[in-house]
């Protein structure tokens, strides 16, 4: 998914005002404000690299004077020690710039990391990874950016690019009908006729039902792997299947092997840690002309 310069300026002036306020005191109280410097950012880490742009416009934004040259590029895996910016100019803003951007790229760069690891484990498979929803409030459009990143598929963005009739939509409409999943793949084909219809079944009799119906992706909510298999096997030809629900590392190859097309991981996102990636100087600051 591409992210636009306004969108992500956006958040860089967002992080800073929150990181700034009213100024970085510390910075102002010691540093001249004509001193010069050069610092590096690399990766502490084996990693996948994620939100560069963001870093380079969290410099920018509080110089342009400042100059950054990228030494590495998003979704690119990299080994511990790798350059991944080189950042020159007045030693102020770059000060001032350095938490912000740092916290930009080790987010980023985590989601990417966690989502490069499961995309790894199921390769060989025609399973995709996919996200979830379960990303951070106001920062779903850099989370989900990140696990492109890494080599994962987007799910829907929000509640309205596709449609997900889940357990408690038909829950809602029980009292209505016999067959509530029928009643609801009917509803939405018929108010919204273009778009993709998705459900969830906790049942291979669900599943049978979402099928006959015309669903587009049936999910598998919490199957069993032989349950899964099964109702791979019998929806084939007719609609998509994802598995859902206690994926993680250590199971997704077996979810994979019985032959969904997709397994949804709401860890890429709500469980991905900040990798380990650092700012250094690697020029003590000078101040032209500076009294000895």
């Amino acid at each position: 998914m591409a992210l636009s310069g306004d969108e992500l300026r956006q958040w860089v002036r967002i992080a800073l005002s929150e990181d700034v306020g009213v100024g970085d005191v510390t910075t102002q109280a010691l540093v001249p404000p004509q001193a010069m410097t050069t610092a590096v950012m690399v990766a502490r880490e084996p990693l996948t690299v994620a939100g560069l742009e963001l870093a380079e416009l969290t410099f920018h934004e509080c110089a342009r004077a400042v100059q950054v040259v990228r030494h590495s590029t998003d979704g690119e895996a990299v080994e511990k020690g790798r350059l991944l910016l080189k950042i020159t100019g007045p030693a102020a803003p770059i000060l001032t710039a350095e938490r912000v951007a740092l916290n930009f790229v080790q987010r980023l760069s985590g989601v990417a990391t966690l989502t490069a690891r499961y995309v790894d484990a199921a390769r060989g498979t025609s399973a995709q990874i996919l996200d979830t929803r379960k990303t951070t409030p106001g920062l779903r459009r850099l989370e989900k950016y990140a696990v492109a990143c890494g080599g994962g598929k987007n799910h829907r963005m929000g509640l309205y690019d596709q449609i997900l009739i889940k357990d408690n939509h038909v829950a809602t409409l029980a009292s209505e009908s016999d067959a509530p999943i029928a009643l609801a793949v009917r509803r939405a084909r018929e108010k919204f006729p273009h778009m993709r219809i998705e459900v969830e079944a906790d049942t291979l009799a669900q599943v049978e039902e979402a099928a006959a119906a015309g669903a587009n992706i049936i999910l598998l909510d919490n199957m069993s792997l032989a349950d899964m298999a099964t109702a791979v096997r019998s929806v084939r030809g007719r609609s998509r299947t994802e598995a859902s629900g206690g994926v993680n590392l250590d199971t997704v190859r077996a979810i994979a092997e019985t032959g969904v097309d997709y397994i949804s991981v709401g860890a890429l996102t709500h469980s991905a840690r900040s990798v380990d990636i650092a700012l250094d100087f690697v020029e003590t600051p000078q101040t032209p002309n500076a009294d000895v």
